[in-house]
């Protein structure tokens, strides 16, 4: 410590002596002598001066500029390229089935039988329910042989009117009453078919709400009361979805409605890319309706597309991410993203010239995407630096690494 100490008063010491010594120089120097030096001397001032001068200009014109210039900068180059390129609208969107329906009875009955079971794919037509059709078979059945005998009555007028046994007016009577039989029996079946109820569309039941013995009546509200003695059901015995095809349904921002009808105009077929959760490959469909009208309350329009679900991996309501090919920029100029060099006056890339110089040229972006840009500003053909732009200045030398593209 006392060694440290020491050392430290020492380089204080010199550092007082040498601030002294300079400040006696500055003061005891004679500018007088040194103009009248200078005078006396001038001329072959000038003339070393004249020296150094020639010699310097000598020196940058006749040493290889290779010799005073600062070492190539290595960079990575890649050639534009044209190509036909799709524009990507990502979104977020939720599955909606096609089709689905509420199952409801259309009178007041009790469940006999059910003929399905939860979760079952039906078809159209398929027999879901069947309630008691006791009284209903009985009023059909009466009906029925009232519109029998009613056409028998009206074929025996007809034989005897011909033999003008009966008149023109017996005859019309006879008609009408079979007539209005007829429709009485076709009532009475089409109150029997109430009670056999079937499948409307095809896809897959839901979960049944009713049991055999509840009783059922006809409603929209869904509701389910219960007590001691038995269980009513109101609205919905079970719900059928159909799942294939399915629907997705999603918003896009409105100043991409330019982009879709761009597209539509120009005979392009709008699709779409699914991505769900838990499958390992994105599901493709086609849109079938964009909405006539803009939500005011976020500034988006709906958008439908509809997908093949054989497989039943969506189901209703389910979250997926969407990618949407609004329309294909046809042989559009494509570069890396990372090549393009933004500063205040705009966007620019470097391009590479004869002698290995480069040049920074003004471009137009015109879409991005994962990683590559179309632009306007360049050539197909020309090639330009992708990496080790940081350092580079315009007419700056270049060269290549092995990794450089040709």
């Amino acid at each position: 410590m006392q060694l440290i100490t020491n050392l430290k008063d020492k380089v204080m010491q010199l550092g007082c002596r040498v601030v002294t010594s300079a400040m006696n120089l500055i003061k005891n120097f004679d500018w007088a002598k040194t103009y009248a030096f200078v005078l006396k001397h001038k001329k072959r001032i000038i003339i070393i001066l004249i020296v150094l001068f020639a010699a310097n200009y000598a020196y940058d014109k006749w040493m290889p500029k290779s010799a005073k210039k600062a070492p190539p900068q290595l960079v990575t180059t890649t050639v534009v390229a044209t190509a036909d390129t799709p524009v990507i609208i990502e979104a977020t969107g939720t599955i909606i089935a096609a089709n689905i329906v509420d199952i409801r009875p259309q009178t007041t009955n009790v469940v006999s039988k059910i003929h399905i079971k939860e979760g079952q794919a039906v078809k159209t037509g398929d027999l879901l329910f069947t309630l008691d059709d006791r009284a209903s078979r009985a009023n059909y059945e009466k009906a029925k042989a009232l519109a029998d005998d009613a056409t028998r009555q009206y074929n025996r007028s007809l034989e005897l009117i011909e033999k003008k046994f009966i008149s023109q007016a017996a005859a019309d009577s006879s008609k009408a009453n079979m007539q209005s039989a007829v429709a009485s029996a076709k009532a009475a079946e089409v109150a029997l078919s109430f009670d056999h109820i079937r499948a409307p569309i095809a896809g897959r039941a839901g979960v049944i709400n009713v049991f055999p013995g509840s009783l059922v009546q006809a409603g929209t509200n869904i509701s389910t009361t219960s007590s001691a003695t038995s269980t009513t059901t109101t609205g919905a015995m079970v719900t059928i979805t159909q799942l294939d095809p399915i629907n997705v349904q999603f918003t896009i921002p409105e100043k991409e409605i330019p982009l879709i009808l761009a597209g539509r105009e120009a005979g392009e077929e709008l699709t779409v890319s699914v991505d769900v959760n838990g499958t390992d490959k994105a599901v493709e469909g086609t849109v079938y309706v964009v909405d006539n009208q803009v939500d005011p309350a976020i500034g988006a329009v709906r958008v439908k597309a509809q997908l093949s679900n054989k497989n039943g991996a969506m189901i209703q309501g389910q979250f997926v991410r969407i990618k949407l090919k609004a329309k294909t920029l046809k042989d559009s100029l494509v570069v890396p993203t990372q090549a393009v060099v933004t500063n205040t006056k705009g966007d620019h890339l470097y391009v590479v010239e004869n002698a290995n110089t480069v040049a920074l040229k003004p471009i137009k972006v015109i879409y991005q995407y994962q990683g590559q840009t179309v632009v306007t500003g360049v050539n197909a053909g020309d090639k330009i630096v992708v990496e080790g732009k940081q350092n580079l200045r315009p007419n700056g030398v270049i060269r290549e690494t092995s990794g450089a593209g040709k």
